[in-house]
């Protein structure tokens, strides 16, 4: 898309220009995205969601009628303003659910967004300048010559105008606010009765600051959060480009198609994982002990997948002429290449998988756990604003600092660990110490603190 605007003089310009694109959206997604939070306590979740799918619709609509850099940057910021209402998503989320069914709805959240990721991309790719990738259907097209990627934008906002149609004709407010002043003797033990009203309005007096959530407790589970999402993100960043370089330079070898089946193979547990297992799991053993497992499993996860760039390279030295790793699917299995090859892919998997799991178990668990330390159902919207705007902020400095890190590693070829593993070990030693804070934290993280009813004050 970036290359047929005029800014771009040359090939070269394209990645500095799209990695500008993406930035402005991801850092218009992380600044207002605690505000909606707010606003969603205010005026409640539904309207806060309608105005974010709204304005998420006509700004994606625009976007795709781009035709310069300039308009392309201007109305994917703004499609960035609408789309950081997910922490309202979140909230709804937990207002909906029960204690019965709070983690398998909390799961859906992160499964949603990698069906989304995987299918947009796909339809990106798909429908992008239609008039010249499908001649006979969409050729004599006008529109989609003028605008060649107005095709994939449309697609891509059916699903946002199907949430938006939901949103208007079926979804209810879920902001139900038990009252703090009127809770009769007799409910004091979390009991309603028939005179208890559904919905009262909080006064400003009630509804607590941004600065006054911000308790030892909840300050930790957003730090935790912030190493998380950091270690993941330069992961997630860093993975292709490790398995693409040559073992000489502290890599793998593979070609996209290794790296595609490697990522394809280890993504398959997920839905299991999300839908079945961790439900059971933190049924068994508690969010926060869930957490804590999926951090400590993770920690020698990191440190450990780096050095198979020496199982790399060994394979490479049994075959003559330096093969490249991926074509050894041609040679016998039985062979000594062949063994070395297949155990290369053996262990590459496990720890992929075993990434996978204490991923699922660790941010999912600490999803739960920010909706959890939210004291009351109004401030709730805020305690997730804040932990989107953290988690999307990570996603910007993520992806910079592991590239920096990787390419410095690569090209000073310095001891241990500065070489090739740097970027790993700061992703271990991140884990690690979210791993060491999560300790830290009481029981009572495990509770929906707003869900219960407060106690009249004596």
């Amino acid at each position: 898309m970036v290359e047929g605007f005029d800014i771009v003089k040359s090939p070269e310009d394209v990645p500095f220009y799209a990695g500008l694109l993406l930035t402005s959206y991801s850092l218009c997604q992380a600044i207002p995205s605690m505000y909606w939070g707010v606003l969603s306590d205010r005026i409640g979740r539904r309207p806060a969601l309608l105005i974010g799918l709204a304005g998420d619709l006509a700004t994606f609509v625009l976007f795709g009628l781009s035709k310069s850099f300039t308009w392309a940057i201007v109305t994917r910021s703004l499609n960035g303003v609408f789309a950081g209402n997910s922490a309202v998503v979140k909230s709804v989320v937990a207002e909906i659910s029960d204690d019965s069914n709070r983690p398998r709805m909390t799961a859906l959240l992160p499964l949603m967004w990698n069906i989304g990721v995987v299918a947009g991309s796909a339809v990106g790719g798909l429908l992008a300048d239609p008039a010249n990738q499908y001649p006979s259907i969409f050729g004599r097209c006008e529109i989609f010559r003028t605008f060649p990627y107005l095709l994939p934008c449309l697609v891509g906002s059916l699903t946002t105008a199907m949430g938006l149609f939901v949103g208007l004709f079926k979804l209810k407010e879920t902001l139900v606010i038990p009252p703090v002043a009127a809770v009769p003797e007799a409910q004091e033990n979390g009991a309603a009765t028939e005179t208890t009203p559904l919905v009262v309005q909080q006064s400003p007096e009630q509804q607590q600051s941004m600065l006054a959530l911000l308790t030892p407790t909840c300050r930790r589970v957003l730090t935790i959060n912030v190493l998380i999402c950091l270690a993941i993100s330069m992961y997630y960043h860093i993975y292709s480009m490790f398995a693409a370089s040559p073992p000489r330079d502290g890599g793998l070898g593979f070609n996209t198609q290794g790296i595609g089946i490697s990522l394809a193979i280890s993504g398959l547990v997920v839905i299991y994982l999300q839908l079945v297992a961790y439900p059971k799991l933190v049924q068994k053993y508690g969010t926060l002990r869930c957490c804590q497992i999926g951090l400590l499993g993770m920690v020698p996860v990191f440190f450990a997948i780096p050095f198979l760039s020496l199982l790399s390279a060994r394979v490479e030295q049994l075959v003559a002429n330096r093969v490249p790793v991926d074509l050894l699917v041609s040679q016998s299995w039985m062979s000594p290449a062949g063994l070395e090859y297949g155990m290369l892919w053996f262990l590459l998997l496990a720890l992929l998988l075993a990434r996978m799991v204490g991923d699922i178990l660790a941010f999912t668990s600490i999803n739960l756990i920010v909706s959890n330390i939210a004291p009351t159902k109004t401030t709730l919207g805020a305690m997730n604003g804040m932990q989107q705007f953290s988690s999307t902020c990570t996603r910007i400095i993520g992806p910079m600092l592991s590239g920096t890190l990787w390419g410095w590693s690569i090209k000073h070829k310095m001891v241990y660990p500065f070489n090739s593993h740097l970027v790993w070990v700061l992703c271990g030693v991140l884990i690690a110490v979210s791993w060491k804070m999560a300790m830290a934290l009481p029981s009572s993280v495990n509770v929906f603190a707003s869900g219960q009813l407060p106690r009249r004050r004596q």
